[in-house]
């Protein structure tokens, strides 16, 4: 039996993944083919800004998932830090070296939505506290009434990382503070560069 064929694919549509394809035999060719659900996750946030401990969470999400969307959810009723443009060029700046498995991208409304938009079953949330998890709890619940397929899962920040939060920053950077072991380098400098673009 010779194997006349041997073909590997990452992506097929409608959302699936493609393990294998082989023919073997010159006669009465054969075809087996293997098809999996991609692994698609939400990882939503403000991101305003994206700091360490979110990092952190991205990083440890990748290898349970196919392709993640980082999502910066945008809400008119708040006036941000850094304006969308500057968060859109900070994450795409942090995840351009992974731009086929992070897919960096924006939203209004509810992220369930957003989910059955991208065809993702699968939101990612970070828990830095007992708090953390209070506030998180309902809304996963309220979202499985929404749409029953997208589960919520939690991970737990790292040692070391659950005092950061992006207000915690915030106010740290507003009263002139360091906060360069806080947020990755392409923060400050976004943030120096809006700062002259204010002047």
């Amino acid at each position: 039996m010779v194997i006349r064929h041997l073909v590997f694919i990452n992506k097929v549509p409608n959302n699936k993944k493609l393990s294998h394809i082989f023919v073997d035999g010159d006669q009465k060719p054969a075809t087996t083919l293997i098809v999996h659900p991609m692994k698609t996750a939400v990882f939503p946030g403000s991101f305003d800004p994206i700091t360490n401990a979110h990092l952190d969470i991205i990083e440890r999400a990748l290898p349970l998932f196919d392709k993640l969307y980082v999502a910066i959810g945008i809400n008119d009723a708040k006036t941000p830090y850094l304006s969308l443009t500057s968060r859109e060029t900070i994450l795409k700046k942090l995840f351009r070296e992974r731009a086929d498995k992070i897919i960096v991208d924006q939203y209004k409304g509810l992220t369930i939505d957003y989910c059955k938009q991208v065809e993702a079953n699968y939101i990612i949330r970070g828990l830095r506290s007992i708090s953390d998890f209070e506030f998180e709890q309902p809304i996963s619940q309220n979202n499985q009434l929404l749409a029953p397929k997208v589960q919520t899962v939690f991970l737990i920040s790292s040692p070391g990382l659950s005092h950061i939060s992006s207000t915690i920053v915030r106010d740290i950077h507003r009263n002139h503070g360091d906060i360069q072991k806080l947020v990755p380098p392409e923060v400050i400098q976004e943030l120096k560069i809006s700062a002259k673009n204010k002047d």
